[in-house]
């Protein structure tokens, strides 16, 4: 959910100044509707409210684009962890590609975790609450996810990095990067590159390896990504 789709409009997104945090969110929406669920590389914890049924839950990060629906009326948060981060109790490869982990809710505004009574956070206070989940352990970050992506050297060997990136993401290596370069692709059509210059600039083999990437991860072919206007 989140900004991880293109057509499942946010409205209102802030950074934080948390290491932990990549971004938070909040919308409503209005009538019910279907819309794609974009693949993610990153975990996060989304609390939704609708028609006086608040759930809590976690989400790890999604391998492919899948169908979804949206409830009408309802009200969601979300704080999206940076890459990295993960709750070491909810580890993402167990919960990823939808298979969420719903948390106990006490009341409106509380819900159970490790055996204590949480505030739900909302858009203003999700830093605070993070920083609670790190002070109780219930939050780790492993730093040398970030090395990685950044192009830095580690002094482990390939099976020790795939372990650990594995347990903090969900994820591999390999599969983190192909999300990202669709996702970037996507961004290149939407602002009107044309598809054979997004084929170059992204470094993919030739069109047919962009379709096939895209139509995993994003669930659109780049012709129905591209503006209309543009020629396929």
């Amino acid at each position: 959910m989140g900004d991880k789709n293109i057509n499942f409009i946010v409205d209102e997104v802030r950074p934080s100044d948390s290491p932990f945090i990549e971004k938070i969110w909040y919308t409503q929406s209005g009538q019910a509707g279907d819309f794609t669920s974009l693949a993610a590389s990153h975990s996060e914890i989304v609390v939704t409210r609708c028609e006086g049924i608040t759930t809590v839950s976690v989400r790890g990060p999604e391998t492919k684009a899948t169908p979804a629906s949206i409830p009408a009326d309802g009200e969601f948060l979300g704080i999206i962890f940076k890459l990295g981060t993960f709750m070491p109790t909810l580890l993402p490869k167990n919960i990823m590609d939808r298979r969420d982990a719903y948390l106990s809710v006490a009341s409106h505004e509380s819900f159970w975790l490790d055996s204590s009574v949480w505030e739900i956070p909302n858009f203003d206070n999700a830093d605070t609450f993070v920083e609670r989940l790190v002070r109780e352990g219930l939050l780790a970050h492993d730093p040398v996810v970030g090395a990685v992506l950044q192009g830095q050297p580690q002094a482990f060997s390939p099976r020790a990095l795939q372990y650990r990136f594995v347990r903090a993401t969900g994820l591999s290596y390999k599969v983190i990067q192909q999300i990202e370069r669709a996702k970037w692709a996507a961004t290149l059509l939407e602002n009107g590159k044309s598809i054979l210059d997004t084929v170059h600039e992204t470094g993919y083999f030739d069109q047919a390896h962009l379709t096939n990437s895209l139509k995993r991860f994003i669930g659109q072919t780049p012709a129905q990504i591209a503006p209309v206007s543009q020629p396929a």
